[in-house]
């Protein structure tokens, strides 16, 4: 079991400029400042604001960083909070961290065209998909909670709206973006708003084309036993992240996402698993566990887990055939 370490960070407020110092040695030194012209919006984002002239948003380098623009409010500081606490909490461990969450690099003040002359600070962070050549990504949101308790009842009435117009209620999680690259390069990218106006079926049929082989509306299922299935697949993965949430009285996370990431053009080739990754982000409603367990997510993970172990047990087991 893993304990509750008295020098948990303190979640329900800002963090005080002595807890960041406590914690800024703590992670490594970001790297070296980049310029304008080495930052672009990823190609592959599925959710979240998309940078632009006129609105921050996420960069990347090509060099494997990740630069996510500070939230306005108490958002930004909390985010950043918890990624200073949790790269050093003595309690987490190492395989977790490593494994499921993105390394943090520290913070940056960044030049960014929707602000000329006003850099901004950017946490700094892994590129979750460096490396995949033709990434096909889902991003899912779990809990049927996307709250946190000290929340304003504005917001809590807004997030409760949101929740019971989507699948987060009913199945403890909802699709927020999805992007399938079929062989050929084809892609498959439904819109937002037909994302949120999925019902249970809705969601069984996107969980299933994300792991189909042929363009187009059909949904084949002929990667899910690569993707989903075997040893280091999603469904091996999110498993040993449910054995630690099982456990874990740390933190709860609420509005938090599991992003799935695989290369479309190595899976397709080979039948095998293609660098499956499935990684936590979003971290800016993340509160103090208490002592008590992430019901909330944990729930949410076990109904995700039972959807994909039912598309991997229906799906044909023949590895697809290199194109």
């Amino acid at each position: 079991m893993i304990s509750r370490s008295p020098d948990l960070f303190k979640f329900r407020g800002v963090v005080s400029p002595r807890n960041h110092r406590s914690f800024h040695h703590r992670h490594p030194p970001p790297p070296p400042a980049p310029t304008m012209s080495d930052l672009r919006p990823p190609e592959h984002q599925v959710a979240g604001h998309r940078a632009s002239a006129n609105k921050l948003g996420p960069l990347v380098d090509g060099s494997g960083l990740f630069y996510k623009p500070l939230q306005a409010g108490d958002r930004g500081e909390q985010e950043r909070a918890f990624y200073e606490a949790f790269s050093a909490h003595a309690a987490v461990p190492p395989r977790i961290r490593d494994a499921f969450f993105p390394r943090f690099h520290g913070t940056r003040l960044l030049p960014t065209e929707a602000r000329p002359g006003e850099p901004h600070p950017h946490l700094v962070l892994d590129d979750l998909l460096a490396g995949l050549q033709a990434p096909s990504v889902a991003d899912i949101k779990i809990g049927s909670i996307t709250w946190p308790p000290s929340s304003p009842e504005p917001y809590v009435a807004k997030c409760l709206a949101k929740d019971r117009g989507t699948t987060s209620v009913l199945l403890g999680f909802r699709v927020s973006g999805v992007r399938v690259v079929a062989p050929g390069g084809a892609v498959w990218r439904p819109e937002r708003p037909e994302l949120k106006a999925l019902g249970t079926a809705g969601v069984r049929r996107v969980l299933r084309r994300y792991v189909s082989s042929v363009s187009g509306e059909v949904a084949d299922c002929a990667l899910a036993a690569a993707v989903y299935g075997g040893e280091g697949g999603v469904l091996s993965q999110l498993r040993e992240l449910k054995a630690w949430f099982e456990e874990q009285t740390l933190f709860h996370f609420y509005s938090a996402s599991i992003l799935l990431g695989y290369d479309a053009n190595a899976v397709s080739a080979t039948g095998a698993g293609g660098g499956v990754r499935v990684k936590l982000v979003d971290f800016a409603h993340v509160a103090e566990g208490d002592g008590v367990i992430d019901h909330n997510f944990l729930g949410g993970l076990c109904s995700l887990i039972k959807f994909i172990s039912d598309i991997v047990s229906e799906a044909p087991e023949t590895p697809p055939l290199a194109p």
